[in-house]
């Protein structure tokens, strides 16, 4: 059977810092996190989107906690989640008046497993450094980690001054980009201190400094990996809508991770009105995948068409292939081990057809454009079969083959008794 290629890339070594069940930093695998989009004080949707966005390959959910009838719904979620066999992390991000909701409900203080906290907004003046130690003070009680989340739209803009002021009266000819990447890492590392010195351990910290642009995310993050062993999370602060929030995540990600630099991350995509938060999580796992750092879900591979495809057939075999593994996943992760390795190939014509297939696990070439109207699969680089039909045969007949190729090839893991 053949495997997915383990990754040559040699992360960078961090502290270990344990989230709930899952461990980021110390050289484990790299966490895929995201955030939901209901109103949190909606307890029973805010724990649905939780769910789904688990199921879709999110190793911890953050949710917005931002007033009191958010905080009052904290527990409810936790209980909805695990109720739901979803035991995923649940994180708390908090802005301007973090350290009175959790003083105030310690229940939720409890129930979440994680605290964001951003230095530039958690308080002015004297009063900044204060209310962080707050909130430091709370997740020792509680024994929980916090997220040192340094945003550039949220920046101490005391310390901005400041360094801007010195560039001046020292002309050191810095420019803003530059005086702003330098503050992001200051503030960054003095909150940490401020927090240790607040009594929280390194194995307490996460540390971000998020940007929207990927030049600035890659340079600052260079040299933050230079001047910090606490584990990093990765991520544009607003990647933007589709196309674009794809392409600038993956190529600051992208170059960051191929470095060995990040050990979480999350794909800030803007969704469409009425569109799937998951697809933040799809395209996380996707780039991970893609780096052979993690395996979510069996890839599936498909050729781009040209003129020998004029029919659609291949197109939509592909993302049908692609939407019914996406929906199996949750129920075949528990029931096989190493199902996610899987690679499937759909393919359109002669060309690259019969490689590309024999290469995959299980892979079928369709005909193009004048040849002859039969599709042969090949499994594990055999040629097994050979299909013919309608496009619905076809998808009947290929993914009874998959779920054929899953049961007769993957290890079944032990049935858990609740």
């Amino acid at each position: 059977m053949t495997r997915q290629t383990i990754s040559e890339i040699k992360l960078r070594r961090t502290t270990s810092v344990r989230v709930g069940n899952v461990t980021v930093g110390g050289g484990s695998p790299i966490v895929v996190q995201s955030m939901t989009m209901t109103d949190t004080a909606d307890a029973e949707a805010t724990a649905t989107q939780c769910v789904q966005l688990a199921e879709a390959g999110s190793d911890m959910v953050r949710i917005t906690v931002n007033q009191d009838e958010a905080a009052k719904a904290v527990p409810e979620i936790k209980k909805r989640m695990r109720d739901s066999d979803c035991n995923v992390p649940l994180i708390g991000d908090f802005h301007y008046n973090g350290h009175l909701l959790l003083t105030r409900y310690p229940e939720t203080a409890q129930a979440l497993d994680k605290y964001r906290i951003n230095p530039g907004n958690v308080g002015a003046g004297n009063r900044r450094d204060e209310q962080f130690q707050t909130i430091c003070n709370i997740a020792q009680t509680h024994g929980k980690p916090v997220r040192i989340g340094v945003n550039g739209g949220s920046l101490n803009q005391d310390l901005v001054m400041a360094k801007m002021q010195a560039n001046t009266d020292k002309d050191l000819g810095l420019t803003s980009e530059e005086i702003i990447n330098e503050c992001m890492i200051i503030s960054a590392l003095e909150s940490t201190e401020l927090a240790l010195n607040s009594g929280l351990s390194e194995e307490q910290i996460i540390i971000s400094c998020k940007v929207s642009r990927p030049r600035d995310l890659i340079t600052i993050y260079r040299a933050l990996a230079t001047q910090t062993s606490q584990p990093l999370h990765l991520g544009l602060t607003e990647a933007g809508m589709g196309l674009k929030g794809l392409v600038w995540s993956a190529a600051a990600m992208g170059t960051l991770l191929s470095e060995g630099i990040g050990d979480t991350i999350r794909v800030s995509l803007t969704p469409s009105p009425n569109g799937d938060r998951r697809e933040e999580v799809y395209a996380a796992c996707e780039l991970l995948q893609s780096l052979s750092l993690r395996a979510f879900a069996p890839s599936v591979t498909a050729c781009p068409g040209c003129g020998r495809t004029t029919s659609s057939t291949f197109q939509e075999l592909a993302e049908r292939i692609q939407v019914y593994i996406r929906s199996m996943m949750p129920a075949w992760k528990i029931q096989y081990s190493g199902v996610e390795e899987m690679t499937v190939a759909v393919m359109g014509c002669v060309v690259n057809g019969p490689g590309e297939s024999k290469a995959a696990n299980i892979g079928i070439s369709l005909p193009g454009t004048g040849e002859e109207p039969s599709c042969p699969v090949f499994i594990d680089g055999q040629h097994t079969t050979t299909l013919r039909g309608s496009y619905e045969e076809l998808f009947e007949a290929f993914h009874q083959l998959i779920d054929n190729y899953i049961e007769t090839t993957y290890e079944k893991k032990p049935l858990v008794v609740r």
